[in-house]
């Protein structure tokens, strides 16, 4: 089984949506992934940095999951990474209200020794310099490294993320970010765009419309699971993400078609994440409710075409 090594951050969120608001809660990009890949019972290490402030028991509940923290950085004199948001109607547009970095504006990552044979590799929403430094670190090169970016590292570090993304086999970004990083506004033709740019596989996540994998001319298409209720859909991408690598690793099968199901797995547990504010949902996820609603998305995805 393939060992996955999660870089990302380790955080506070303060939550508003329509269903109510939170004061300090645990979240972050490495948070999630790890609890996600943790479904599968894969070796994941999640490597990051918090402060001072961030308490003991946050770390043993990670380690309950069998999430090794040993790349979890502690500076006891500084502050853990905090963002603060207030989510619209919609659920699918946010205000950020604060933003403070902390600990994580200095944040040089160190990949611990047992893991720098990783097979798979997820590079979290960070600075493409940082997410590049942590393939430095590897003693060969992983089997499988998938990259997370946004809008804002478009923004500041273009010619940064290019460098990143030669290296990588995965990107996976929403469709507003795959739009800005192709300059095309057909979701195909940015996949081809981008293609170009390294990565053999995109994965373009439309939220609550489901997600697609273009590999080179295939494409993969995969609904998201109609919910009566969604809380707080912060994490649900990272979540996503670590449910399709935790698949991958799991199965040690990087093919295209076997993507596919790690689509599936992957948007079956982001499904989950929505259901409560920050990672309460997955913290208590059971294998049985995971089996229960990929049943779910079985009957709702699949039917025979009659063609006349």
């Amino acid at each position: 089984m393939s060992k996955l090594l999660a870089v990302g951050t380790v955080a506070f969120d303060a939550i508003e949506t329509p269903f109510g608001k939170t004061d300090k809660i645990l979240g972050g990009s490495g948070t999630y992934v790890g609890l996600a890949a943790s479904q599968f019972g894969v070796k994941t290490g999640v490597v990051s940095v918090v402060g001072g402030d961030f308490s003991e028991s946050y770390l043993e509940m990670m380690n309950s999951k069998g999430i090794n923290t040993d790349g979890i950085e502690v500076d006891k004199k500084g502050k853990t990474f905090f963002w603060s948001g207030k989510y619209h109607n919609d659920m699918n547009s946010r205000d950020t209200l604060i933003t403070e970095l902390n600990v994580l504006e200095t944040f040089t990552p160190v990949v611990p020794e047992n893991f720098k044979d990783a097979g798979i590799v997820m590079l979290g929403n960070l600075h493409p310099l940082t997410q590049a430094s942590v393939l430095d670190q590897m003693t060969e090169r992983p089997k499988l490294v998938v990259l997370d970016t946004m809008n804002f590292w478009m923004d500041i570090a273009l010619d940064d993320l290019h460098t990143v993304l030669k290296r990588v086999d995965v990107v996976t970004i929403n469709d507003e970010e795959a739009r800005q990083l192709s300059g095309e506004y057909s979701l195909v033709n940015a996949a081809k765009k981008i293609h170009e740019m390294g990565p053999k596989y995109v994965v373009i996540k439309k939220g609550e419309h489901g997600a697609l994998l273009f590999n080179e001319g295939d494409m993969f298409y995969a609904p998201a699971l109609p919910l009566a209720e969604v809380f707080d859909p912060t994490g649900a991408g990272d979540t996503f993400a670590g449910g399709f690598c935790g698949y991958l690793a799991k199965t040690e099968d990087i093919s295209f078609n076997n993507m596919k199901n790690a689509i599936i797995y992957g948007s079956n547990l982001a499904s989950f994440c929505v259901e409560k504010f920050g990672t309460e949902r997955m913290e208590t996820l059971t294998t049985e409710e995971v089996k229960k609603r990929l049943q779910a998305f079985k009957e709702l995805t699949q039917f025979d075409i009659k063609i006349s």
